[in-house]
């Protein structure tokens, strides 16, 4: 069984194939336990660019108390812009093409 950081980024992997913005936002607003730790070294060895640039864009506008403590210097988001939506919206700051009716907060 996956720990719950593992979890989230195996989840965020599925977003938008399998799994939809809205589920994946809901999921991230409860995760106020996770370990800083555990998500470094989890983000450091993720190979997923899209997965770590939705982990961020998902995480930011929830303010978890452990986001500050994940150093973001160590975890490679690749260079260029993924399309996640075709016809959606850039988001400049990660790079990522979201639905133009979607927001990370919802």
């Amino acid at each position: 069984m996956s720990s719950s950081e593992r979890a989230v980024l195996e989840m965020l992997d599925e977003v938008p194939e399998r799994k939809t913005f809205h589920q994946a936002d809901m999921l991230m607003e409860g995760l106020r336990n996770l370990s800083p730790r555990k998500l470094q070294t989890l983000l450091v060895d993720c190979r997923s660019v899209k997965v770590k640039r939705l982990f961020f864009w998902f995480a930011e506008p929830h303010n978890h108390a452990w986001l500050p403590r994940v150093d973001r210097h160590d975890i490679d988001l690749g260079r260029g812009k993924r399309m996640l939506v075709r016809g959606g919206k850039l988001d400049s700051k990660f790079n990522i093409t979201v639905a133009e009716n979607l927001s990370a907060a919802g």
